[in-house]
């Protein structure tokens, strides 16, 4: 479906270890941080513990509603990571943003053994990558009562799998595969009220697969669990622009208004600040936020600080 009429987010509860989140409405902003040294988007910017917690911060005070906090780039040229090491790049990352910042944080995820370490150290919800690849990641939920984010990707994690044969065939089979996901999910023991979904842009699919999938990203809504959105900085961006990834913010908010425009419940984003902003403008425009007459500019804000 080409042209898209507006939805909003239906009202839908996510459990979590955090509680309940009540999604629906405007969309919740899931702020990134990525604790590895291989990155395809921040080229190792932030390579301490400290920077990491300071860039979650950072996010939080952007407007960012959830911290999610990857060990593994999802590179995939390069072999994946143990376990054990995954655990120490992310567990005292995930202490001291859940605990110090009061943060409600994701572990980006599809290792059983780091969801567990990650969900002890302090993280309520499970974003995993992989398309339940590993269904003991589930029974891991199961007895955290952590929340699990099921993506589509027929992909085996850390492999590029582009098959032109999907063509025009993708958008049902994300339907299909989320379906099948929720069930083997629910089989071992994570209730319906625990999973959000992902369509999964990028993720074994070619950038026009990807165009396909989230033109009908409507579709979803018939699932009946939230969707997470991560369209930030991602290839089929690139390749509509062609920019590298730093370069695609435009782009990323013109994929963010369609994603609102279909109903998503949450976004996962780079770039908090300016996606803040964008949101914060259209929904002023759109009549979804209220604006005070006496509403004015900042003085200083009128024009750039001068350089000395």
């Amino acid at each position: 479906m080409g042209n898209l009429d507006r939805v909003t987010a239906p009202a839908l509860a996510l459990q979590t270890t955090a509680g309940t989140l009540e999604l629906g409405g405007p969309p919740w902003l899931m702020g990134v941080v990525n604790a590895t040294p291989d990155s395809f988007s921040d080229d190792g910017r932030h390579r301490t513990l400290e920077d990491r917690v300071e860039h979650a911060r950072s996010l939080l005070d952007a407007g960012a509603d959830i911290i999610d906090i990857g060990g593994e780039s999802g590179i995939t040229n390069q072999p994946p990571v143990a376990p054990e090491e995954e655990i120490e790049r992310v567990v005292p990352l995930i202490e001291r943003v859940a605990r110090e910042l009061g943060a409600l944080v994701s572990v980006d995820t599809y290792k059983p053994a780091v969801a567990h370490a990650a969900i002890t150290a302090g993280a309520a919800i499970v974003n995993d990558v992989s398309g339940l690849r590993d269904p003991e990641l589930a029974d891991v939920c199961a007895g955290t009562g952590a929340g699990l984010v099921l993506m589509h990707t027929r992909a085996a994690p850390k492999q590029k799998l582009l098959d032109p044969t999907l063509d025009g065939l993708v958008g049902a089979d994300v339907k299909r595969f989320l379906r099948e996901l929720i069930s083997v999910a629910m089989a071992h023991g994570v209730s319906f009220e625990q999973l959000m979904l992902d369509p999964g842009p990028d993720f074994g699919k070619t950038p026009s697969q990807t165009v396909e999938v989230l033109r009908e990203l409507t579709d979803l809504h018939a699932l009946e669990r939230p969707l997470l959105l991560a369209v930030s900085r991602k290839d089929f961006v690139g390749a509509i622009t062609e920019r590298p990834p730093r370069a695609r913010l435009a782009g990323t908010l013109a994929a963010i208004g369609y994603g609102v425009d279909a109903g998503v419940h949450v976004l996962r984003v780079h770039d908090v600040g300016d996606v803040a902003d964008y949101l914060a403008v259209r929904a002023a425009l759109g009549g979804e936020a209220d604006v005070d007459p006496g509403l004015r500019l900042a003085t200083d804000l009128r024009r750039e600080p001068q350089s000395r």
